[in-house]
Formats: structure tokens, C-alpha cells, sequence
């Protein structure tokens, strides 16, 4: 019989519908009406639940996994630090929330039905080519696309409820050479040669020793070295510097974006009609002037709450 595990987390610190729900990861879904979301992550499939004071959650592992690790307690305490590092609780967001509120009275106004709204802390493998697929895409699509990665590249991690699971593949796996065709035959489009040629240059240039250079680089070095995979462009590329690198400056403008930079911020971006580099980057520079050294995370708060899905249930 599984347990239900505990972690002590208030409300007010951790939303999980506008966390999990906002185009951060393509991993999670709700499952019923009680709040209860059922996602992937460190290879483990998790079942959470939320109350005022609590996130209750069951964990899911592969055989393997599973004979590591004996104990109710200490499995407890292992998979708490899992989702703090996962959701970055050790951050006290109520302060931050309290001075980008200061800032800028917009923010102020989203962040009263918006608290709590946390940036992931993903894998940067699944988070590179999750946002690859996500290029000219809706969230509905690239959920299905990375399933399908996941389903014929990952290994099984678990069955529930008759739905098999599947970690993420390694960057190896799609650096094969069958892995285009495969892709295009299910849908994938052009993002099919984008993710097999990112995979093959990652590994021409040292595999996990690429990643661990990424790892060690500052927000732009990191952001120029991402920008050489096929396939991602300034918009992916910080995207995977804010989800992944810990790089919290980094704010993706998309046309969703601009349309809030330009009707609420920079009115002279109106009679602009495409996105220029110079634009993109005058974007990020003045949410990074008004929230400071967090302005990533700032502005995907202001994202969500001009999402129409979350206007939908306000």
C-alpha cells in the first residue's frame, strides 16, 4: 500500500496550479477536481496534494530505485529535500512578492490571486528539448510531443492506474540516427531534425562534460553557448537559463510577452510589428531595471496572470 508522504509548505509559498499549470514543465497533469496533480521528475513519478499548510504527495519508483532506499522516514526526508530543491522552497518568496509589489503597481494587483507561483528547478536535458518542441507550438502539443520522447526513448519507470511512465531519455538516446525519421513520422515536424542535430552536437562536444561547462557558465555565456544547438533561439535559450541554470535574470519574451511589455510598460513598442534582437533585449533590460536580479521570475508571474486559462477561473 503506498503512503502519502508530508511536507509542511504553506499556500501562500507554493500555488501548485499556476506553478504547474503555466508552461514551466509539460510534465504534469491535474487529475481530478481536488487540486490532486500527477507529474514527472527525477525519475520518479509524483502524485501531489495540496492544503493551507501542506503538500501531501506519493512517490512512484522504478524496481531499481525502490531497492535503494528502506524506511518510511528517511524516505520522507529524502523525497522533502527532492521537492524543496525542486520547487526552490528555500527561497522566501513573500519577501520578493513584497518588493516587485512595491515596484510596479501591475504586479501588485496580479500577485493577489497569483502568490505562490514557484519557477521549477528541471533537469536541463528534459528542459532543452521540451523547449525545442515548444518552437511555433501550443502547450497541449509539446505535452504530447515530450510524452512521446519519454514513451519511445526513456526507460518505464512505473504503471498507475493503466498509464505506463517513462523517465526522459538521455541526450545519447536522441543523437542516434534512426531518431529524426522516427520523430517526423510521429508528428514531430521540423522540430524532428532540430532535436536528433542538438543531441549530436552536444555529444560531438563532450556530452555530459558539455553539460557540465553549461553548468559553470554566467547567464550570458550560458545563453550563447545554448543558442548553438539547432533549433534554439534567445527565446529557448532563456527559457532553459531560467528553468534549469538558476540564471533568475533571464526573462523569455515571446509575442505573449511583448504584447505585455508594449500595452503596459513600453507604449513605443506599439508601432513595432516584428521582434528585433535589439528589442528583445531592451524588453528583458527594463524588467530587469524594475525587478532587480530576479526579474525572470517576476515576469512569469505577470505571464501567468494574463494567461486566459488562469483568467478563465479567476
Amino acid at each position: 500500500m503506498k503512503h502519502w508522504y508530508k511536507l509542511i509548505c504553506r499556500k501562500e509559498d507554493l500555488q501548485l496550479k499556476g506553478t504547474l499549470n503555466g508552461g514551466q514543465s509539460f510534465r504534469w497533469t491535474k487529475i481530478d477536481d481536488e487540486e490532486k496533480w500527477i507529474g514527472i521528475f527525477n525519475n520518479k513519478v509524483w502524485v501531489l496534494k495540496q492544503n493551507e499548510n501542506e503538500i501531501l504527495y506519493m512517490v512512484y519508483e522504478s524496481e531499481k530505485s525502490t531497492n535503494m532506499q528502506k524506511g518510511f522516514e528517511s524516505k520522507n526526508e529524502v523525497f522533502n529535500d527532492m521537492l524543496i530543491d525542486y520547487f526552490q522552497l528555500n527561497l522566501n518568496l513573500k519577501d520578493y512578492y513584497k518588493r516587485w509589489s512595491e515596484a510596479d503597481p501591475i504586479f501588485a494587483k496580479a500577485a493577489k490571486q497569483f502568490y505562490g507561483i514557484r519557477i521549477l528547478k528541471q533537469e536541463v536535458t528534459e528542459n532543452i528539448f521540451s523547449f525545442i518542441c515548444s518552437s511555433n507550438n501550443n502547450i497541449s502539443r509539446i505535452t504530447s510531443m515530450v510524452n512521446k520522447l519519454a514513451t519511445f526513448y526513456g526507460e518505464k519507470i512505473c504503471e498507475l492506474d493503466g498509464e505506463t511512465y517513462y523517465s526522459f531519455p538521455d541526450v545519447e538516446v536522441l543523437a542516434r540516427g534512426d531518431v529524426e525519421a522516427k520523430l517526423r513520422a510521429n508528428g514531430f515536424g521540423y522540430r524532428s531534425k532540430y532535436i536528433n542535430e542538438s543531441a549530436k552536437f552536444i555529444m560531438q562536444n563532450g556530452g555530459n562534460r558539455w553539460f557540465d561547462d553549461l553548468k559553470k557558465c554566467d547567464y550570458i555565456d550560458a545563453k550563447t553557448c545554448l543558442m548553438k544547438l539547432n533549433g534554439v533561439g534567445a527565446k529557448v535559450a532563456d527559457c532553459i537559463c531560467l528553468m534549469s541554470l538558476g540564471h533568475l535574470e533571464a526573462l523569455p519574451v515571446d509575442t505573449h510577452v511583448y504584447q505585455i511589455a508594449s500595452k503596459f510598460y513600453m507604449p513605443q513598442l506599439s508601432t513595432r510589428k516584428t521582434v528585433t534582437d535589439k528589442i528583445y533585449n531592451d524588453i528583458g533590460n527594463h524588467f530587469r531595471e524594475l525587478y532587480g536580479p530576479l526579474a525572470g521570475w517576476a515576469h512569469t508571474i505577470l505571464f501567468c496572470a494574463d494567461l486566459k486559462k488562469f483568467q478563465e477561473d479567476s
